[in-house]
Protein backbone atom coordinates (compact mmCIF):
# COMPACT_ATOMS: atom_id res chain seq x y z
CA UNK A 1 0.00 0.00 0.00
CA UNK A 2 1.11 3.86 -0.66
CA UNK A 3 0.39 7.21 -1.22
CA UNK A 4 0.55 9.05 -3.99
CA UNK A 5 -0.15 13.29 -4.67
CA UNK A 6 -3.20 13.92 -6.83
CA UNK A 7 -3.66 17.35 -6.94
CA UNK A 8 -6.74 19.03 -8.74
CA UNK A 9 -4.89 21.79 -9.96
CA UNK A 10 -1.48 23.85 -10.39
CA UNK A 11 -3.47 26.75 -8.59
CA UNK A 12 -3.10 25.28 -5.30
CA UNK A 13 -0.39 27.14 -3.54
CA UNK A 14 -2.44 30.02 -3.48
CA UNK A 15 -3.19 31.20 0.12
CA UNK A 16 -5.76 33.72 -0.19
CA UNK A 17 -8.99 33.47 -2.19
CA UNK A 18 -9.76 37.37 -3.25
CA UNK A 19 -13.02 38.27 -5.17
CA UNK A 20 -13.45 41.76 -6.31
CA UNK A 21 -17.03 42.95 -6.96
CA UNK A 22 -17.31 46.52 -7.74
CA UNK A 23 -21.37 47.21 -8.94
CA UNK A 24 -23.98 49.49 -8.62
CA UNK A 25 -27.45 48.48 -7.75
CA UNK A 26 -30.63 50.98 -8.16
CA UNK A 27 -33.35 50.98 -5.21
CA UNK A 28 -36.65 52.23 -5.63
CA UNK A 29 -37.77 53.64 -1.34
CA UNK A 30 -41.47 54.05 -0.52
CA UNK A 31 -42.73 58.00 -1.46
CA UNK A 32 -42.89 60.30 1.28
CA UNK A 33 -39.18 58.92 2.61
CA UNK A 34 -36.22 61.19 3.30
CA UNK A 35 -34.75 59.15 0.63
CA UNK A 36 -37.58 58.61 -1.58
CA UNK A 37 -36.57 57.75 -5.30
CA UNK A 38 -33.73 56.13 -6.61
CA UNK A 39 -30.43 56.02 -4.50
CA UNK A 40 -27.37 53.83 -5.37
CA UNK A 41 -25.32 51.48 -3.20
CA UNK A 42 -21.74 50.24 -3.79
CA UNK A 43 -20.36 47.21 -2.12
CA UNK A 44 -16.86 46.54 -2.82
CA UNK A 45 -13.48 44.66 -2.33
CA UNK A 46 -15.38 41.77 -1.46
CA UNK A 47 -13.21 38.58 -0.11
CA UNK A 48 -13.99 35.61 0.99
CA UNK A 49 -11.60 32.67 1.62
CA UNK A 50 -11.60 29.82 4.37
CA UNK A 51 -8.89 31.35 7.17
CA UNK A 52 -6.43 29.15 6.21
CA UNK A 53 -4.31 27.59 2.96
CA UNK A 54 -7.14 26.57 0.26
CA UNK A 55 -7.72 23.17 -0.67
CA UNK A 56 -6.45 21.72 -4.11
CA UNK A 57 -9.45 22.97 -6.65
CA UNK A 58 -10.97 25.89 -4.66
CA UNK A 59 -10.83 29.16 -6.70
CA UNK A 60 -12.84 33.00 -6.23
CA UNK A 61 -15.85 31.89 -6.29
CA UNK A 62 -15.94 27.96 -4.41
CA UNK A 63 -14.10 27.25 -1.27
CA UNK A 64 -13.29 24.54 1.31
CA UNK A 65 -14.05 24.39 4.54
CA UNK A 66 -14.37 21.49 7.55
CA UNK A 67 -15.59 22.34 10.66
CA UNK A 68 -14.99 20.34 12.91
CA UNK A 69 -13.53 22.82 15.35
CA UNK A 70 -10.17 22.41 15.04
CA UNK A 71 -9.02 25.66 13.83
CA UNK A 72 -8.64 25.07 10.97
CA UNK A 73 -10.86 25.86 7.87
CA UNK A 74 -13.48 25.80 10.30
CA UNK A 75 -15.44 28.38 9.06
CA UNK A 76 -16.27 30.05 5.53
CA UNK A 77 -14.79 34.10 5.81
CA UNK A 78 -16.13 37.28 3.84
CA UNK A 79 -15.13 40.80 3.76
CA UNK A 80 -16.42 43.99 2.23
CA UNK A 81 -17.23 47.09 2.42
CA UNK A 82 -20.68 49.64 2.40
CA UNK A 83 -21.13 52.99 1.06
CA UNK A 84 -23.80 53.16 3.68
CA UNK A 85 -25.67 51.74 6.40
CA UNK A 86 -28.04 48.88 4.84
CA UNK A 87 -29.58 45.53 5.82
CA UNK A 88 -27.07 42.61 5.28
CA UNK A 89 -28.21 39.23 4.85
CA UNK A 90 -26.06 36.04 4.88
CA UNK A 91 -27.65 32.97 3.58
CA UNK A 92 -26.90 29.71 2.58
CA UNK A 93 -28.81 27.26 0.21
CA UNK A 94 -28.33 23.60 -0.53
CA UNK A 95 -29.15 22.03 -4.42
CA UNK A 96 -32.62 20.75 -4.18
CA UNK A 97 -32.54 18.83 -7.67
CA UNK A 98 -33.86 19.55 -11.18
CA UNK A 99 -37.89 19.66 -9.34
CA UNK A 100 -37.49 21.50 -6.67
CA UNK A 101 -35.75 24.99 -5.81
CA UNK A 102 -32.57 25.06 -3.73
CA UNK A 103 -33.45 24.01 -0.19
CA UNK A 104 -32.51 26.79 3.16
CA UNK A 105 -30.12 25.58 5.52
CA UNK A 106 -29.96 28.90 7.13
CA UNK A 107 -30.35 32.90 7.34
CA UNK A 108 -28.84 35.72 9.37
CA UNK A 109 -29.25 39.30 9.15
CA UNK A 110 -27.88 42.04 10.62
CA UNK A 111 -28.33 46.27 10.17
CA UNK A 112 -24.65 47.18 9.31
CA UNK A 113 -23.35 50.51 9.12
CA UNK A 114 -21.13 52.57 5.82
CA UNK A 115 -17.52 51.34 6.17
CA UNK A 116 -15.47 47.61 6.27
CA UNK A 117 -17.15 44.23 7.46
CA UNK A 118 -16.70 40.58 8.02
CA UNK A 119 -19.26 37.93 8.04
CA UNK A 120 -18.80 34.34 9.03
CA UNK A 121 -20.47 31.03 8.11
CA UNK A 122 -19.59 28.33 10.48
CA UNK A 123 -22.02 25.41 9.77
CA UNK A 124 -23.28 22.99 12.45
CA UNK A 125 -20.20 19.79 12.25
CA UNK A 126 -22.92 17.23 11.90
CA UNK A 127 -24.42 19.41 8.71
CA UNK A 128 -23.78 16.82 5.30
CA UNK A 129 -20.49 17.34 3.95
CA UNK A 130 -21.20 18.22 0.18
CA UNK A 131 -21.25 21.52 -1.50
CA UNK A 132 -23.58 24.58 -0.30
CA UNK A 133 -24.59 27.95 -2.02
CA UNK A 134 -23.88 30.65 0.49
CA UNK A 135 -25.65 34.30 -0.56
CA UNK A 136 -24.69 37.80 0.63
CA UNK A 137 -27.97 40.21 0.18
CA UNK A 138 -28.09 43.58 0.65
CA UNK A 139 -31.17 45.74 1.34
CA UNK A 140 -32.42 42.84 -0.68
CA UNK A 141 -30.47 42.70 -3.75
CA UNK A 142 -27.94 39.48 -4.31
CA UNK A 143 -24.61 41.85 -3.79
CA UNK A 144 -22.39 38.58 -4.36
CA UNK A 145 -22.44 34.60 -4.19
CA UNK A 146 -20.42 31.18 -3.52
CA UNK A 147 -19.87 27.68 -3.22
CA UNK A 148 -18.59 26.41 -0.64
CA UNK A 149 -17.52 22.96 -0.05
CA UNK A 150 -17.91 21.04 3.04
CA UNK A 151 -15.52 18.78 3.67
CA UNK A 152 -15.50 15.42 5.35
CA UNK A 153 -13.89 12.45 4.07
CA UNK A 154 -14.79 12.13 0.26
CA UNK A 155 -13.51 8.77 -0.91
CA UNK A 156 -14.49 6.91 -4.01
CA UNK A 157 -12.43 3.96 -6.08
CA UNK A 158 -12.06 4.54 -9.35
CA UNK A 159 -13.81 1.19 -10.33
CA UNK A 160 -16.85 -0.04 -9.17
CA UNK A 161 -15.83 -3.38 -9.58
CA UNK A 162 -12.28 -4.98 -8.95
CA UNK A 163 -11.49 -8.84 -9.29
CA UNK A 164 -9.62 -10.89 -6.39
CA UNK A 165 -5.99 -9.83 -5.82
CA UNK A 166 -5.97 -6.70 -8.34
CA UNK A 167 -4.81 -3.17 -7.00
CA UNK A 168 -7.77 -0.92 -6.27
CA UNK A 169 -7.22 3.00 -6.26
CA UNK A 170 -9.43 4.81 -3.50
CA UNK A 171 -9.15 8.48 -3.96
CA UNK A 172 -9.68 10.29 -1.03
CA UNK A 173 -9.89 13.90 0.31
CA UNK A 174 -9.91 15.22 3.90
CA UNK A 175 -8.09 17.69 6.05
CA UNK A 176 -7.44 14.64 8.95
CA UNK A 177 -3.71 14.48 10.14
CA UNK A 178 -4.32 10.69 10.33
CA UNK A 179 -6.50 7.93 8.34
CA UNK A 180 -8.08 4.35 9.75
CA UNK A 181 -9.15 2.56 6.75
CA UNK A 182 -10.82 -0.88 7.03
CA UNK A 183 -12.43 -2.97 4.27
CA UNK A 184 -15.94 -4.68 5.30
CA UNK A 185 -18.14 -7.13 3.58
CA UNK A 186 -21.60 -6.07 3.35
CA UNK A 187 -24.56 -8.25 3.77
CA UNK A 188 -23.55 -11.26 5.86
CA UNK A 189 -23.54 -8.86 9.11
CA UNK A 190 -27.11 -8.84 11.64
CA UNK A 191 -27.38 -5.58 12.89
CA UNK A 192 -28.27 -2.67 12.99
CA UNK A 193 -31.80 -3.72 12.14
CA UNK A 194 -33.10 -2.10 8.67
CA UNK A 195 -35.81 -0.89 10.78
CA UNK A 196 -34.28 1.39 13.29
CA UNK A 197 -30.80 2.37 13.26
CA UNK A 198 -29.56 2.03 9.87
CA UNK A 199 -28.65 5.30 7.95
CA UNK A 200 -29.44 6.14 4.57
CA UNK A 201 -25.57 7.77 5.11
CA UNK A 202 -24.27 4.40 6.52
CA UNK A 203 -22.89 1.23 5.50
CA UNK A 204 -22.54 -2.18 7.88
CA UNK A 205 -20.92 -5.21 7.26
CA UNK A 206 -18.63 -7.53 8.72
CA UNK A 207 -14.67 -6.62 8.49
CA UNK A 208 -12.02 -8.33 5.83
CA UNK A 209 -8.68 -8.41 7.42
CA UNK A 210 -6.75 -5.44 9.60
CA UNK A 211 -7.67 -1.66 10.00
CA UNK A 212 -5.07 0.12 8.03
CA UNK A 213 -3.38 3.31 9.20
CA UNK A 214 -2.09 5.75 7.14
CA UNK A 215 -0.42 9.66 8.33
CA UNK A 216 -2.47 12.11 6.06
CA UNK A 217 -0.92 15.01 7.27
CA UNK A 218 1.05 16.16 3.80
CA UNK A 219 -2.21 15.87 1.99
CA UNK A 220 -4.75 17.89 4.20
CA UNK A 221 -4.72 20.56 1.35
CA UNK A 222 -5.19 17.76 -1.34
CA UNK A 223 -7.13 14.81 -2.40
CA UNK A 224 -4.41 11.64 -2.82
CA UNK A 225 -4.61 8.12 -3.78
CA UNK A 226 -4.32 5.15 -1.69
CA UNK A 227 -3.64 1.68 -3.15
CA UNK A 228 -5.00 -1.37 -1.66
CA UNK A 229 -5.11 -4.98 -2.57
CA UNK A 230 -8.58 -6.64 -3.09
CA UNK A 231 -8.93 -9.67 -1.04
CA UNK A 232 -9.22 -12.74 -2.12
CA UNK A 233 -12.58 -13.54 -1.04
CA UNK A 234 -16.14 -14.63 -2.39
CA UNK A 235 -17.70 -11.82 -4.59
CA UNK A 236 -20.02 -9.87 -2.99
CA UNK A 237 -20.26 -5.63 -2.41
CA UNK A 238 -17.28 -4.69 0.18
CA UNK A 239 -16.58 -1.18 1.05
CA UNK A 240 -14.09 0.85 2.91
CA UNK A 241 -14.72 2.66 5.90
CA UNK A 242 -12.46 5.55 6.62
CA UNK A 243 -12.43 7.30 9.82
CA UNK A 244 -10.10 10.16 11.31
CA UNK A 245 -9.45 10.65 14.82
CA UNK A 246 -12.15 13.62 15.12
CA UNK A 247 -15.26 11.49 14.80
CA UNK A 248 -15.67 11.85 10.80
CA UNK A 249 -15.99 8.66 8.33
CA UNK A 250 -16.79 7.97 5.00
CA UNK A 251 -17.40 4.83 2.63
CA UNK A 252 -16.30 3.64 -0.56
CA UNK A 253 -18.31 1.01 -2.15
CA UNK A 254 -17.12 -1.65 -4.86
CA UNK A 255 -18.44 -5.14 -6.12
CA UNK A 256 -16.29 -7.97 -5.60
CA UNK A 257 -16.54 -9.82 -9.03
CA UNK A 258 -16.62 -13.53 -8.51
CA UNK A 259 -13.79 -15.82 -9.63
CA UNK A 260 -14.35 -17.40 -11.67
CA UNK A 261 -17.13 -16.05 -13.33
CA UNK A 262 -20.49 -18.92 -13.12
CA UNK A 263 -18.92 -20.29 -9.51
CA UNK A 264 -22.73 -20.34 -8.29
CA UNK A 265 -25.80 -20.58 -11.10
CA UNK A 266 -27.24 -17.51 -10.18
CA UNK A 267 -26.02 -13.84 -11.03
CA UNK A 268 -27.27 -10.86 -9.07
CA UNK A 269 -26.54 -7.18 -10.80
CA UNK A 270 -25.74 -4.02 -8.75
CA UNK A 271 -27.65 -1.38 -10.24
CA UNK A 272 -23.99 0.79 -10.03
CA UNK A 273 -25.09 2.72 -13.44
CA UNK A 274 -28.25 4.30 -12.03
CA UNK A 275 -26.45 4.59 -8.49
CA UNK A 276 -23.98 7.09 -9.86
CA UNK A 277 -27.37 8.56 -11.70
CA UNK A 278 -28.48 9.46 -8.70
CA UNK A 279 -25.59 10.51 -7.30
CA UNK A 280 -25.45 14.90 -6.25
CA UNK A 281 -22.08 15.00 -5.85
CA UNK A 282 -21.17 18.28 -7.29
CA UNK A 283 -17.21 17.97 -8.41
CA UNK A 284 -17.20 21.36 -10.50
CA UNK A 285 -18.00 23.39 -7.86
CA UNK A 286 -21.18 25.05 -9.04
CA UNK A 287 -23.54 24.54 -6.01
CA UNK A 288 -25.64 22.18 -8.08
CA UNK A 289 -24.91 18.35 -8.58
CA UNK A 290 -22.81 16.75 -11.50
CA UNK A 291 -26.32 14.86 -12.61
CA UNK A 292 -29.18 15.30 -15.06
CA UNK A 293 -31.61 14.72 -11.57
CA UNK A 294 -29.85 18.07 -10.56
CA UNK A 295 -29.88 20.06 -14.29
CA UNK A 296 -31.76 18.10 -16.86
CA UNK A 297 -29.56 19.44 -19.83
CA UNK A 298 -26.41 17.63 -17.94
CA UNK A 299 -25.83 14.79 -20.48
CA UNK A 300 -23.63 12.89 -18.69
CA UNK A 301 -22.43 11.81 -15.37
CA UNK A 302 -18.84 10.86 -14.41
CA UNK A 303 -19.03 7.02 -13.23
CA UNK A 304 -16.05 7.62 -10.80
CA UNK A 305 -17.38 10.40 -8.59
CA UNK A 306 -17.33 9.21 -4.67
CA UNK A 307 -21.17 9.01 -3.79
CA UNK A 308 -22.94 11.90 -1.54
CA UNK A 309 -24.44 10.74 1.90
CA UNK A 310 -20.46 9.88 3.34
CA UNK A 311 -20.43 7.67 0.37
CA UNK A 312 -23.08 5.72 0.59
CA UNK A 313 -25.17 5.63 -2.59
CA UNK A 314 -28.96 7.16 -3.23
CA UNK A 315 -31.81 4.97 -0.48
CA UNK A 316 -29.45 1.87 -0.80
CA UNK A 317 -30.42 1.09 2.69
CA UNK A 318 -34.53 1.37 1.39
CA UNK A 319 -34.26 -0.24 -2.13
CA UNK A 320 -31.47 -2.97 -1.66
CA UNK A 321 -30.28 -4.10 2.16
CA UNK A 322 -32.68 -6.29 2.69
CA UNK A 323 -32.71 -8.74 -0.16
CA UNK A 324 -28.93 -8.48 0.54
CA UNK A 325 -29.34 -9.74 3.72
CA UNK A 326 -31.90 -11.95 2.74
CA UNK A 327 -29.57 -13.82 0.50
CA UNK A 328 -26.94 -14.44 2.98
CA UNK A 329 -29.45 -15.08 5.78
CA UNK A 330 -31.24 -18.27 3.74
CA UNK A 331 -27.67 -19.19 2.43
CA UNK A 332 -28.38 -18.61 -1.61
CA UNK A 333 -25.18 -18.93 -3.05
CA UNK A 334 -24.60 -16.05 -6.10
CA UNK A 335 -22.29 -14.47 -8.09
CA UNK A 336 -22.10 -10.40 -7.63
CA UNK A 337 -21.60 -8.15 -10.70
CA UNK A 338 -21.87 -4.98 -11.82
CA UNK A 339 -23.79 -3.35 -14.81
CA UNK A 340 -20.12 -3.14 -16.73
CA UNK A 341 -19.91 -6.48 -16.87
CA UNK A 342 -23.18 -7.36 -17.84
CA UNK A 343 -22.26 -4.75 -20.70
CA UNK A 344 -20.02 -7.41 -21.47
CA UNK A 345 -21.12 -10.38 -21.29
CA UNK A 346 -23.38 -12.16 -24.09
CA UNK A 347 -26.16 -13.68 -24.13
CA UNK A 348 -25.00 -16.68 -25.19
CA UNK A 349 -22.48 -16.63 -22.74
CA UNK A 350 -24.50 -15.13 -20.10
CA UNK A 351 -26.81 -18.50 -20.75
CA UNK A 352 -23.81 -20.67 -19.99
CA UNK A 353 -23.01 -19.13 -17.02
CA UNK A 354 -25.93 -18.76 -15.43
CA UNK A 355 -29.76 -20.08 -14.62
CA UNK A 356 -31.36 -16.95 -13.23
CA UNK A 357 -30.01 -13.20 -13.73
CA UNK A 358 -31.55 -11.06 -10.58
CA UNK A 359 -31.41 -7.08 -10.92
CA UNK A 360 -31.44 -5.99 -7.40
CA UNK A 361 -32.70 -2.41 -7.40
CA UNK A 362 -33.66 -0.76 -10.33
CA UNK A 363 -31.71 -0.65 -13.52
CA UNK A 364 -32.70 2.70 -15.18
CA UNK A 365 -30.11 3.19 -17.34
CA UNK A 366 -29.23 0.52 -19.54
CA UNK A 367 -26.65 0.24 -22.54
CA UNK A 368 -27.48 -1.18 -26.08
CA UNK A 369 -24.86 -4.27 -25.04
CA UNK A 370 -27.08 -4.54 -22.01
CA UNK A 371 -30.14 -5.02 -23.07
CA UNK A 372 -29.50 -6.78 -25.97
CA UNK A 373 -27.64 -9.63 -23.74
CA UNK A 374 -30.30 -9.80 -21.34
CA UNK A 375 -33.19 -10.06 -23.87
CA UNK A 376 -30.91 -12.28 -25.92
CA UNK A 377 -29.89 -14.51 -22.51
CA UNK A 378 -34.35 -14.76 -21.65
CA UNK A 379 -34.44 -15.46 -25.59
CA UNK A 380 -33.03 -18.63 -25.09
CA UNK A 381 -34.28 -20.04 -21.70
CA UNK A 382 -32.91 -18.12 -19.53
CA UNK A 383 -34.68 -16.71 -16.16
CA UNK A 384 -35.20 -13.30 -14.93
CA UNK A 385 -35.74 -11.74 -11.60
CA UNK A 386 -36.57 -7.78 -11.22
CA UNK A 387 -36.61 -6.97 -7.98
CA UNK A 388 -37.62 -3.37 -8.44
CA UNK A 389 -39.27 -0.82 -10.85
CA UNK A 390 -38.40 1.49 -13.61
CA UNK A 391 -36.03 -0.87 -15.10
CA UNK A 392 -34.43 -0.84 -18.67
CA UNK A 393 -35.74 3.14 -19.42
CA UNK A 394 -33.30 4.85 -20.81
CA UNK A 395 -30.55 4.05 -23.05
CA UNK A 396 -27.01 5.08 -21.70
CA UNK A 397 -23.55 5.29 -23.70
CA UNK A 398 -20.22 4.64 -22.04
CA UNK A 399 -17.60 5.97 -22.94
CA UNK A 400 -14.17 5.60 -20.43
CA UNK A 401 -15.56 7.16 -16.89
CA UNK A 402 -18.26 8.58 -18.46
CA UNK A 403 -22.01 7.56 -19.04
CA UNK A 404 -24.20 9.41 -21.63
CA UNK A 405 -27.96 9.55 -20.91
CA UNK A 406 -29.84 9.03 -24.36
CA UNK A 407 -33.67 8.31 -25.27
CA UNK A 408 -36.01 6.22 -23.46
CA UNK A 409 -36.14 2.83 -24.96
CA UNK A 410 -39.64 3.01 -25.94
CA UNK A 411 -39.34 5.97 -27.85
CA UNK A 412 -36.98 3.57 -30.13
CA UNK A 413 -39.00 0.87 -29.99
CA UNK A 414 -38.18 -1.35 -27.50
CA UNK A 415 -40.54 -0.75 -24.55
CA UNK A 416 -39.06 -2.47 -21.56
CA UNK A 417 -42.52 -4.50 -20.43
CA UNK A 418 -41.49 -6.70 -23.68
CA UNK A 419 -39.16 -7.53 -21.59
CA UNK A 420 -39.48 -7.09 -17.89
CA UNK A 421 -43.37 -7.83 -18.40
CA UNK A 422 -44.34 -4.16 -16.97
CA UNK A 423 -43.14 -0.93 -17.20
CA UNK A 424 -42.35 2.11 -15.74
CA UNK A 425 -46.51 3.91 -15.03
CA UNK A 426 -45.47 6.49 -12.32
CA UNK A 427 -43.85 8.23 -9.34
CA UNK A 428 -45.58 10.06 -6.10
CA UNK A 429 -42.09 10.05 -4.73
CA UNK A 430 -43.35 7.84 -2.04
CA UNK A 431 -46.67 9.69 -1.01
CA UNK A 432 -48.78 6.71 -0.75
CA UNK A 433 -47.64 3.14 0.27
CA UNK A 434 -49.67 0.08 0.07
CA UNK A 435 -50.10 -3.55 0.40
CA UNK A 436 -49.86 -6.43 -2.09
CA UNK A 437 -53.37 -7.81 -3.09
CA UNK A 438 -53.19 -11.22 -4.03
CA UNK A 439 -54.88 -12.22 -7.17
CA UNK A 440 -52.84 -14.82 -8.97
CA UNK A 441 -53.45 -17.46 -6.44
CA UNK A 442 -55.28 -20.07 -8.83
CA UNK A 443 -52.78 -19.07 -12.05
CA UNK A 444 -49.76 -19.25 -10.20
CA UNK A 445 -50.53 -22.01 -7.31
CA UNK A 446 -46.33 -21.99 -6.63
CA UNK A 447 -46.02 -18.87 -5.76
CA UNK A 448 -47.97 -19.14 -3.00
CA UNK A 449 -47.76 -22.64 -1.67
CA UNK A 450 -46.65 -22.57 2.52
CA UNK A 451 -47.43 -18.94 2.69
CA UNK A 452 -51.06 -18.86 3.95
CA UNK A 453 -51.62 -16.51 1.68
CA UNK A 454 -54.66 -16.86 -0.93
CA UNK A 455 -57.10 -14.66 -3.35
CA UNK A 456 -57.69 -11.45 -1.62
CA UNK A 457 -55.32 -11.73 1.10
CA UNK A 458 -52.90 -8.91 1.50
CA UNK A 459 -48.68 -8.68 2.40
CA UNK A 460 -46.02 -6.79 2.33
CA UNK A 461 -45.51 -3.30 1.16
CA UNK A 462 -44.15 -0.52 -1.32
CA UNK A 463 -44.64 2.07 -3.76
CA UNK A 464 -42.89 5.60 -4.81
CA UNK A 465 -42.34 4.20 -8.51
CA UNK A 466 -44.57 1.81 -9.77
CA UNK A 467 -44.49 -0.73 -13.13
CA UNK A 468 -47.81 -2.17 -14.63
CA UNK A 469 -48.54 -4.02 -17.97
CA UNK A 470 -48.70 -2.19 -21.03
CA UNK A 471 -49.64 -3.41 -24.34
CA UNK A 472 -45.98 -4.55 -25.45
CA UNK A 473 -46.58 -7.06 -22.39
CA UNK A 474 -45.70 -10.95 -23.33
CA UNK A 475 -48.73 -12.69 -23.88
CA UNK A 476 -49.72 -14.84 -20.83
CA UNK A 477 -48.35 -12.51 -18.74
CA UNK A 478 -50.15 -13.17 -15.10
CA UNK A 479 -50.68 -10.58 -12.09
CA UNK A 480 -49.49 -12.40 -8.67
CA UNK A 481 -50.42 -9.17 -7.05
CA UNK A 482 -51.27 -5.95 -7.46
CA UNK A 483 -51.89 -2.31 -5.27
CA UNK A 484 -55.45 -1.16 -6.90
CA UNK A 485 -55.33 2.40 -7.74
CA UNK A 486 -52.78 3.26 -5.23
CA UNK A 487 -51.47 6.25 -7.19
CA UNK A 488 -55.20 7.30 -8.17
CA UNK A 489 -57.57 5.78 -10.54
CA UNK A 490 -55.93 3.40 -12.64
CA UNK A 491 -52.64 3.42 -11.23
CA UNK A 492 -51.82 -0.04 -10.04
CA UNK A 493 -48.59 -1.27 -9.61
CA UNK A 494 -48.49 -4.64 -10.74
CA UNK A 495 -46.38 -8.09 -9.30
CA UNK A 496 -46.06 -10.15 -12.71
CA UNK A 497 -45.00 -13.69 -13.76
CA UNK A 498 -44.13 -14.85 -17.55
CA UNK A 499 -43.02 -17.46 -19.30
CA UNK A 500 -41.75 -18.05 -22.97
CA UNK A 501 -41.82 -21.12 -25.25
CA UNK A 502 -37.37 -21.47 -24.97
CA UNK A 503 -38.59 -21.98 -20.71
CA UNK A 504 -37.77 -18.83 -20.04
CA UNK A 505 -39.73 -17.19 -16.31
CA UNK A 506 -39.91 -14.00 -15.35
CA UNK A 507 -41.04 -12.09 -12.20
CA UNK A 508 -41.15 -8.77 -11.67
CA UNK A 509 -41.80 -7.06 -8.48
CA UNK A 510 -43.88 -3.68 -9.18
CA UNK A 511 -43.04 -1.71 -6.71
CA UNK A 512 -39.66 0.32 -6.10
CA UNK A 513 -38.86 -0.81 -2.92
CA UNK A 514 -40.00 -4.49 -3.15
CA UNK A 515 -36.21 -5.23 -2.65
CA UNK A 516 -35.93 -3.89 0.91
CA UNK A 517 -38.98 -5.66 2.23
CA UNK A 518 -37.33 -9.18 1.49
CA UNK A 519 -36.95 -9.89 5.15
CA UNK A 520 -40.70 -8.70 6.42
CA UNK A 521 -42.57 -12.05 7.50
CA UNK A 522 -45.49 -11.47 5.13
CA UNK A 523 -42.67 -11.01 2.42
CA UNK A 524 -39.91 -13.41 3.11
CA UNK A 525 -41.70 -17.01 2.36
CA UNK A 526 -43.31 -15.80 -1.02
CA UNK A 527 -39.82 -14.79 -2.09
CA UNK A 528 -38.01 -18.10 -1.29
CA UNK A 529 -41.17 -19.81 -3.57
CA UNK A 530 -39.77 -17.36 -6.06
CA UNK A 531 -36.58 -18.26 -5.91
CA UNK A 532 -36.89 -21.81 -6.07
CA UNK A 533 -38.98 -21.62 -9.42
CA UNK A 534 -36.62 -19.17 -10.61
CA UNK A 535 -33.45 -20.75 -9.74
CA UNK A 536 -34.37 -24.30 -11.29
CA UNK A 537 -33.37 -24.32 -15.30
Amino acid sequence: MRVTDRPWTRHHHRVALVLVLAFAVAITLNPGSDRAGSATLLIAQFHAGNGGKPFAGDRTNFITISPNGDGFRDAARMSFRLTRTARVTLTALVDGGRAAPPKLVSSTSENLRAGPHRLSWTPDPNLEPRTYMLRVTVDGYTAASLVVRVLGVEAGFTKQSYRQGDVAALVVSSDASKLTVHLFQAGPEDWPSIYGGYGNNALYGVPVGKAMQFDWSHNKSRRATLHLRVPSRASGLYFARIDTADGRFGFAPFVLLPHPFGGHRVAVVFPTNTWEAYNHRDVDGNGAGDTWYSVNSIPRIDLTRPYLHKGVPTRFRGYEVGFLRWLYRSGKNVDFISDRQLDQLSAHRLHALYDLVVFLGHHEYMTTASYNATVGYRDLGGNLMFTSTTNFLYRVARHGRWLFRQQPWRTLGRPEAGLIGVQYLRNDGGKHQGHYLVVGAEAAPWAFRGTGLHNGSTFGHGGIEIDARSSASPPGTIVLAWMPNLQGAGYSPEMTYYTTRAGAKVFAAGTLNFAGTALEPSVRPLLENVWQQLARP
